[in-house]
């Protein structure tokens, strides 16, 4: 299992979602950017991101960004990632972008996944252009210096390169199956 490259083609998917569909790459082609964010609901680093993701996303869909969280997380071991607790906590949370379930993990390896929260942004031709992490302060919002996803989306909507295309991803690993 290797990390995708920056330039790499995004892989394809069709995953069901917490709200019943079965949402696939291709579903998102009206899209001038896809974030597809490796998520799960334990994990104390994507909690503290979850506000942010819904926030990103209503700040950008109107410039045709998509953000769509996958969470491939072992959920035999980890119950509350399986998919009714999925949709438990999209309710909640009010999530405004698919949250999508990978039971088989063959996405998360797909992608060369690692952590939650990780992100892959692909631009229209669903090329990666950026990978890594959000911010460079999970704990406190406030405190935020660097909004490394911003940037890159930000970049890309105007037709340029990410100044700093790759950071590395901080949270929790993805819970593998045994």
């Amino acid at each position: 299992m290797a990390l995708l490259q920056l330039g790499d083609p995004a892989p394809d998917f069709s995953l069901p979602g917490v709200d019943g569909g079965i949402h696939s790459l291709h579903g998102f082609a009206g899209k001038s950017v896809l974030v597809v964010i490796f998520s799960c609901n334990h994990c104390p680093y994507v909690q503290a991101y979850e506000d942010r993701l819904i926030e990103l996303q209503r700040d950008y869909a109107g410039r045709g960004v998509q953000l769509v969280a996958i969470n491939s997380n072992d959920d035999v071991h980890y119950p509350e990632d399986n998919l009714a607790q999925m949709i438990a906590r999209a309710q909640s949370k009010g999530f405004n972008f698919p949250y999508l379930r990978d039971a088989s993990q063959q996405v998360a390896k797909a992608y060369g996944a690692t952590h939650t929260p990780q992100m892959f942004v692909f631009d229209r031709s669903r090329r990666l252009r950026y990978t890594g992490k959000i911010d460079d302060n999970w704990q406190r919002p406030e405190a935020v210096r660097r909004r490394y996803l911003r940037e890159a989306l930000d970049a890309l909507l105007e037709q340029r390169e990410p100044a700093e295309p790759m950071t590395h991803a901080i949270g929790c690993t993805i819970k593998w199956a045994p």
